[in-house]
């Protein structure tokens, strides 16, 4: 039977699951070289369907680049606003992404010509999505351990990103990544602490065998 790890190195895991932030509040100050490698193997170390390894990373270095992406990004921040009718200007207070002050910045893609690959994905095609938010968790975890915040946003055009970055045809845009050097990790989720939403209890989304009637709690 295989060994768990030692005490420290599984507390270690489990301090970083649980003090995992999504960052939007950064110090401008550049990513060391080597740790930001090491992420990038993190990332490539995730487990994907059919071992397909969907992901691909785009880093982006140029500033106008970086300063077209932000102009998507708050184009639909705005328009998200807009749809979301009484809780509008509660949404506009919040800051949803850092994209400007952090050190690095990166795109999480999925790849092209995806079609190819059935294993696993023949009656769950969106596996593939499922593969590259795992490589992002990876990175996630790995950058709190290194001591760096990450954040991810979600709020852009994909078709905008896509011509952006010039990806090829089948190739989708996932998550922009706000990567860098943070003053101190939230307490607690953001979102929690404006009070926009709270965690939900294990019990509730945890039940054995089968889907619980509604009113009844899980079993």
């Amino acid at each position: 039977m295989a060994k768990p790890f030692n005490d420290a190195d599984r507390a270690a895991v489990y301090r970083a699951i649980h003090e995992r932030r999504d960052m939007r509040h950064f110090v401008r100050e550049p990513v060391d070289p080597a740790v930001l490698q090491r992420l990038l193997e993190a990332a490539h170390h995730a487990p994907s369907v059919g071992f397909m390894q969907p992901w691909r990373i785009a880093r982006v270095t140029d500033p106008a680049l970086r300063e077209a992406l932000h102009e998507s990004v708050e184009t639909e921040r705005l328009a998200t606003a807009d749809a979301l009718g009484e809780r509008r200007d509660a949404f506009m207070k919040l800051k949803v992404e850092g994209m400007r002050e952090c050190g690095e910045l990166l795109v999480m893609a999925l790849m092209d010509g995806r079609e190819r690959h059935i294993f696993g994905r023949r009656t769950l095609p969106e596996m593939d999505l499922a593969s590259v938010a795992c490589a992002i968790q990876n990175m996630w975890l790995a950058a709190r351990a290194e001591g760096l915040g990450l954040g991810w946003v979600s709020l852009f055009d994909v078709d905008t990103v896509r011509q952006l970055l010039r990806m090829p045809a089948g190739a989708r845009p996932v998550a922009i990544l706000c990567l860098g050097h943070v003053e101190q990790f939230y307490v607690e989720p953001m979102l929690e602490t404006e009070r926009w939403a709270s965690r939900l209890p294990l019990a509730d989304c945890v039940f054995e065998n089968c889907w619980p009637d509604s009113g009844d709690k899980p079993r």
